[in-house]
Formats: structure tokens, C-alpha cells, sequence
């Protein structure tokens, strides 16, 4: 068996809808082939690409648009594990990934396509409230979206 190397450094979007502030909407997509597979878009930093610019070349491979503004970002970097059944099935060796996460607002004139990029990642995509986003996430990353949106909660930005 592959051995694994620890986490994989890579940022994440918590995508606002352009309505924000006055309407507070996620948007979250559904990984293509995975039924439950709606997470925020998010993606690994290339060598020598900040934060920053890893989170914009991802919002525009997975989304289809870097036309965002960026409202914040959390002030430490977030670890999780992949459930432990699906890691022989990833492309990379790794136990799991090390994230930057950045609440992020569409402008009005955005356009999102999933199928922008060579290679769609998702398949769908809606604006949920924060209700409904806890509902609809996957599993393995509710522990994280929750530590990260309660933070930005705190701060006065949700």
C-alpha cells in the first residue's frame, strides 16, 4: 500500500451570492458522480502560488469565474483527514488537506459555469442559507465549514 504523506496545502471559498450583505446565500456545488458530494469550491496550491492567487485560478477552473470580491480570510490554516475508505481512490498520496479558507462575494456581473474548465469538477450548483448548508454538505467536512463560519459569524461577516 501507497504510504501517505501528511496534508495537502490547498484554499477554499465560501462563495457569497452578489445579494450579500443584504441576503446571506452559500453557494455550494455537487462533486460530479458523487450524490452527497456538495461542498464549497476548493482547490490545491501550485508551487510557488500564494493563497491568493491559488484561490482565484480555482474559483475560475471550478466555477468558471474569478469575478469575486474578497471579504476576509480565516487566520490559520485548517486540517482535515479523507475518510479513510476513499483514500485509495484519490489522485494524490495524501491523509488529507491543509486549508486557507476566504469568504469571498460574487460581483452582480459574475457568471458561474461548471463546465468553464477542461475538466468539470462539479455538476450542479445552488445558493443555500446557513441552515440549509449544514444539511447539505458532506459529512467529513461539517466539522471544518462549521469552525470556519462560526468564525466569520463572530466577526460580524455572516
Amino acid at each position: 500500500m501507497e504510504e501517505y504523506r501528511e496534508y495537502r496545502p490547498n484554499v477554499a471559498a465560501i462563495v457569497l451570492s452578489h445579494s450579500y450583505p443584504e441576503k446571506c446565500e452559500f453557494m455550494i456545488a455537487r462533486r460530479k458522480g458523487m450524490r452527497r458530494g456538495w461542498q464549497f469550491p476548493q482547490g490545491g496550491i501550485d508551487k510557488g502560488e500564494t493563497p491568493e492567487e491559488a484561490l482565484l485560478r480555482e474559483l475560475k477552473e471550478e466555477i468558471g469565474t474569478d469575478d469575486v470580491e474578497i471579504i476576509a480570510e480565516y487566520p490559520e490554516w485548517i486540517s482535515y483527514d479523507f475518510p479513510k475508505h476513499t483514500r485509495n481512490r484519490r489522485r494524490y498520496p495524501f491523509k488529507g488537506q491543509r486549508q486557507k479558507y476566504f469568504l469571498v462575494r460574487l460581483r452582480e456581473r459574475a457568471v458561474i459555469d461548471l463546465d468553464a474548465f477542461e475538466t468539470p469538477e462539479f455538476e450542479e450548483y445552488k445558493f443555500v442559507n446557513m441552515e440549509d448548508l449544514f444539511r447539505r454538505i458532506t459529512f467529513f467536512k461539517r466539522r471544518v465549514y462549521r469552525q470556519v463560519i462560526d468564525y466569520f459569524v463572530k466577526e460580524g461577516l455572516l
